[in-house]
């Protein structure tokens, strides 16, 4: 038994094995898992999938104390009292906050929690099936829900998550230790267990790569990227790295998130859809809880229940179930509702599987999914394979092998890790990899103010109605200068305090780039001028040539076999011949295969060969994805051909297959690694119709234009872009129209001006010279007139010789020296030509 005295009398610890006595609360379990190496793969061209390798199975519960106990190996019961509320709450909502004080670990604990106000939308849907197959469609009110989030008072860095529905159930996470919390059945003094989370009963298992396909060299930190290495000093807490890591992704993402519920897990809970819906919204609300240190909330946006049926087969591998469920979800339940990310909940084993996903899909049409083995009733532990699963989704890689800071002996991310509550500085890390490198662009869609349903709290760091911004905490709000943290209100003079369109606090022009393209299939997307957010990703529909017609666009990537061959071998690798695929592929192995069948590898029909294994050539040894995979050399027909297994697992589909989306043949495509016709992509845009010639359609199949060409058939004068991408201009800035005045009224008269002289030059040249001598003869003309020797200095010969006497010494001047050469004499007085007549007498 834990230290400590229990809150009762009569009750005793409910031990069904008979071990000794835990006295330190702060014993340390461990050795309870063995650490599975699984190797990280980081590139953009593979659609990658990582397996968790969990318990997937755990006692049943099939009611009673006895039987609800027998899944912990120790645990305490223990009375939660609930506190009255504080004065400064009575003006918020009834039952917004709440506070418990929760007896164990050998001390009281005093929890404040407060509604969890993000966790159901106002628009919360709940889809099952009628009897005969048809869809149902159910919008509840959740308004009431009884489902908290909260803290530990004077622990620092807790965080709690509990539902108060019928007595407390939930997490409490405190630095150094957790423990689980939930009622015990048919117990009338609102008695409740408590239990570590290291005590849910656990059975070690392996995973699908034997240990003998690692190699020490391999798991060497030497091939580990330096961005994933941290150095965390003795008790320094890694809350501290994902802080700072908040600083640098300062903004809250939110993830749209959608349970489905497969057929066997609604007869496990006695086809109780009430039931089904309840116990969904609590693991909403504990994931919520995991993802908030990163600055994630998870948004419960919907829940489909198979309440006639499975829809596909959920027979076979993990892998194989999930290639099938994604494809059932990009097909039925896209189109339906809008979310991120879709988990299925399965009441089946996998063989020690317990879940699998994607990884950096959270926002992909065809990928953005994850399975998860749920076979018995503790849904706090399955909270943390959820929480894995969407991870990945999220970008994020597994822990082993990787030198990651860790509160506890194993994070969330660890292959085997089960029930922990905690990320690592490593799942942070990828975090911030995948939205850098514009990943998750849907990650930043806001909750509407009118999907809030409780009242308005300001400080809460989500925009509620009536508010038009809020940045947190007062402490938090210091350092914005768009937000006042009082009111909630944007400060004078701001537009905005938050999106990727809003630049200091005012909302960047209309034409701005806010997510430019990363591929020749990709498309741009520019802010509004009247919004924060950016539009929503779009790209070239599925079927697009491209390369020259030499491949097509699939998600926003133009896939090739060259294009592959360069990621994994370096830019000079290129795809090996036919016979190569042909060859390998046939043969059924790990090397060359097309996919898994019966839990085997499944060997290539000679038309399928082309979208198994990649074969390459010309490889350089070096592989660029920083592991070491297997790499097999087949020599055929003088060719090597080189093929890769990076070791994932048995039922981790390889990075070293062919891409889905590569063409494989003259209208060919490879989906599920098969050659199939590309009309099943279901490309229909004819864009010389549709967009006259001048764009080409998105994956919304709506026109994107050409610059020059204004949406939405471009076939008038525009700036081209699409209805989906936002203006390509700014129709408030005069800058171009400024600019082209100047062009015109200055520039443009000053270049024809100096045209015109440059090619008049000679005849303006022979104008000028005649025009200046012409000026100079009627000097001449007028100086002609004027006597010699009353011209310039007398001592100057016309004729350019001076008399000897006149050069030999300066003239000597008794009285007043002449006047200057330049100055003009007066003129002569009158001489009479001849004389007066006399006077007369």
């Amino acid at each position: 038994m834990w230290s400590g005295i229990l809150p009762f009398t009569g009750r005793r610890r409910l031990d069904k094995e008979a071990r000794p006595t835990v006295k330190n609360p702060s014993a340390s379990y461990s050795g309870k898992f063995k650490k599975n190496m699984v190797y990280k793969l980081r590139s953009r061209c593979f659609p990658t999938i990582w397996v968790l390798c969990l318990l997937s199975e755990l006692s049943d519960c099939a009611g009673g104390s006895a039987s609800q106990s027998s899944q912990f190996s120790s645990y305490e019961v223990t009375v939660p009292t609930r506190i009255s509320r504080i004065r400064r709450e009575q003006d918020r909502p009834a039952s917004h906050k709440v506070s418990y004080v929760i007896p164990a670990l050998g001390k009281e604990h005093v929890v404040i929690l407060e509604k969890n106000d993000l966790l159901l939308p106002d628009d919360f849907t709940v889809y099952s099936y009628a009897k005969d197959g048809s869809l149902v469609t159910e919008r509840p009110d959740m308004k009431g829900h009884c489902h908290y989030r909260g803290y530990v008072e004077g622990a620092g860095d807790s965080s709690v998550a509990l539902s108060v529905c019928s007595g407390l159930r939930g997490v409490v996470h405190m630095e150094n230790s957790s423990f689980g919390i939930e009622p015990l059945d048919g117990s009338p003094a609102n008695e409740h267990l408590v239990y570590r989370l290291e005590d849910v009963k656990a059975e070690p298992f392996t995973c699908g790569t034997p240990r003998s396909g690692y190699h020490d060299d391999q798991a060497s930190a030497g091939h580990l990227e330096e961005s994933h290495t941290h150095n965390i000093t003795p008790g320094q807490s890694v809350s501290h790295l994902i802080r700072k890591k908040r600083a640098v992704l300062h903004q809250t993402h939110y993830v749209e998130l959608l349970f489905v519920v497969d057929s066997d897990r609604f007869d496990f809970t006695n086809r109780n859809q009430t039931a089904v819906r309840e116990e969904m919204v609590q693991l909403a609300n504990y994931v919520d809880s995991m993802y908030i240190p990163l600055n994630i909330r998870v948004v419960l946006v919907g829940l489909e229940i198979w309440s006639a049926g499975n829809p596909i087969n959920t027979d076979g591998s993990a892998g194989e179930v999930l290639g099938r469920f994604t494809q059932w979800r990009e097909k039925e339940l896209v189109p339906r509702r809008r979310h991120d990310s879709a988990q299925l909940i399965l009441n089946k084993s996998f063989g020690g599987t317990a879940g699998m996903a994607f990884v950096g899909t959270a926002c992909s049409r065809s990928h953005g999914g994850g399975i998860n083995a749920f076979t018995n009733k503790n849904i706090v532990s399955f909270a943390s394979i959820v929480a894995h699963e969407l991870g990945h989704n999220l970008g994020m890689n597994h822990d082993d092998g990787r030198q990651c800071g860790c509160d506890v002996n194993l994070c969330i991310m660890n292959s085997g890790a089960t029930g922990s509550w905690n990320f690592s500085s490593c799942s942070a890390d990828d975090f911030e990899k995948m939205i850098l490198n514009s990943g998750g662009s849907c990650l930043l869609n806001i909750p509407r103010p009118d999907e809030a349903y409780s009242a308005p709290y300001c400080g809460n760091k989500l925009v509620d109605i009536g508010e038009e911004c809020d940045c947190g905490s007062e402490e938090e709000c210091e350092k914005d200068p768009c937000c006042e943290p009082k009111t909630c209100k944007l400060r004078a003079r701001a537009e905005c305090a938050y999106g990727v369109c809003c630049k200091h606090c005012r909302f960047l022009p209309a034409g701005s780039v806010c997510r430019s393209s990363t591929d020749e299939c990709d498309l741009p997307e520019y802010c509004n001028g009247s919004s924060a957010l950016c539009q929503a990703d779009v790209f070239k529909q599925n079927g697009h040539p491209c390369q020259q017609g030499q491949a097509y666009c699939y998600n926003g990537q133009c896939q090739n076999y060259d294009g592959q061959c360069q990621a994994i071998f370096g830019s000079k690798a290129k795809a090996a011949p036919e016979t190569c695929f042909k060859d390998v592929n046939s043969k059924g192995d790990r090397f060359g295969n097309c996919g898994y069948q019966n839990y085997g590898f499944k060997k290539c029909e000679s038309r399928n060969a082309m979208c198994g294994k990649l074969q390459c050539e010309n490889v350089q040894m070096n592989v660029i994805f920083g592991i070491k995979p297997s790499i097999i050399q087949t020599p055929i027909g003088g060719t090597i051909c080189w093929g890769v297994d990076f070791l994932l697992g048995s039922d981790v589909p390889d990075p070293g297959m062919v891409n889905e989306g590569t063409k494989c043949g003259e209208n060919k495509v490879c989906l599920n690694y098969e050659c199939r016709s590309a009309d099943v992509l279901n490309y229909d845009c004819e864009v010389k119709k549709k967009c006259h010639g001048h764009g080409v359609c998105n994956s919304n199949k709506n026109c994107h234009c050409e610059n020059g060409w204004a949406p939405p058939f471009c076939e008038a004068v525009g700036y081209g872009g699409s209805m989906d991408s936002g203006p390509t201009w700014n129709d408030k800035d005069t800058s171009t129209r400024d600019g082209l005045l100047v062009f015109f009224f200055l520039v443009l008269p000053l270049l024809a001006l100096g045209l015109f002289v440059f090619f008049r030059r000679n005849e303006l040249q022979r104008r000028f010279c005649r025009r200046k001598r012409s000026q100079g003869y009627q000097a001449d003309s007028s100086n002609s007139r004027t006597p010699a020797n009353q011209r310039g200095n007398p001592n100057i010969v016309r004729e350019g010789m001076a008399h000897p006497s006149s050069t030999s010494s300066a003239p000597q001047y008794t009285t007043k020296p002449p006047r200057p050469a330049f100055a003009r004499p007066p003129p002569p007085a009158p001489v009479p030509q001849r004389p007066a007549p006399p006077p007369p007498v």
